[in-house]
């Protein structure tokens, strides 16, 4: 038996992962093995590590643990980059992700594209989850020029602050601040949002246990329902971010939907 163990490396939009597949041997994962694989100088390098398990509800299970080791529910990107996965490797143009959020499923779109259904958006501020009782529609925290966010979970805490320059935003000086808020128990993924137009969003995200990242997925949805819900942007908007472009719409049946490229980069062995 190889003392090595074989690992594939995914991006969605620049938002790169290191995927183990643990369906047919098990992985016996932690924060300490799941941080130093995520290292960018000691390991291989990732935003997070995915790890691969059978299902008995969908067609796999998704583990997701951030570059910090932290274990978190859920991932808009890898839930898109599995998709395809799975969707290859089965050959066909549907796919069910089980996650810590729930059942996600994805399907093709165009020729390279994967979309996925994210679920239904969360306000209420035990479901962020907030230390406290607050209206998350203006959530009233302020970290130089970003102020008065919304709220919102797409099976993650999102603060989402409307901003008119992104060019003015010093995200990794405010990004740590935001995250460890005490406000936020579980952490928080923080987004600057730029409305270029109603149908048209650019954004920078310091995502919680990560940092600054390329795309963040959920952070992409939830800017389109937080835009949405503030009245500044429509309700399927074209999101831009340091590493491409994102689109996302919240339907009607409240169930917010994001589509856009997903890549293989390269694969290799590692001894855990």
């Amino acid at each position: 038996m190889s003392s090595k163990t074989p690992f594939l490396k995914m991006h969605g939009t620049g938002n790169d992962f290191v995927v183990l597949d643990a369906r047919a041997h098990p992985i016996s994962m932690n924060a300490a093995l799941a941080a130093q694989l995520s290292h960018r100088q000691f390991g291989i390098g990732c935003d997070q590590l995915l790890l691969l398990e059978k299902s008995d509800m969908a067609d796999v299970r998704m583990r997701i643990f951030n570059a910090d080791g932290s274990e978190i529910s859920t991932c808009g990107n890898a839930t898109r980059c599995m998709a395809d996965f799975v969707m290859r490797e089965a050959g066909k143009d549907t796919a069910s992700i089980e996650t810590a959020a729930g059942i996600r499923t994805g399907k093709r779109v165009g020729e390279s594209g994967v979309q996925v259904d994210m679920g239904a958006p969360k306000f209420d501020w035990q479901e962020i989850p907030l230390s406290e009782s607050r209206n998350t529609l203006h959530l009233g925290l302020q970290e130089g020029l970003l102020m008065d966010p919304v709220a919102v979970s797409m099976g993650n805490p999102h603060a989402i602050f409307f901003v008119r320059d992104l060019k003015h935003v010093k995200m990794a000086e405010a990004g740590p601040k935001l995250e460890h808020h005490p406000l936020f128990p579980q952490r928080a993924n923080i987004s600057a949002v730029q409305v270029l137009a109603p149908d048209h969003l650019r954004m920078v995200v310091w995502e919680r246990g990560t940092g600054l990242t390329m795309a963040c997925g959920s952070a992409a949805c939830a800017a389109v329902v937080a835009g949405a819900l503030r009245e500044v942007s429509l309700r399927k908007a074209t999101v831009e971010l340091p590493g491409g472009t994102l689109e996302v719409e919240w339907t009607a049946d409240d169930r917010v939907l994001m589509s856009g490229p997903v890549a293989y980069v390269f694969n290799g062995e590692i001894a855990l």
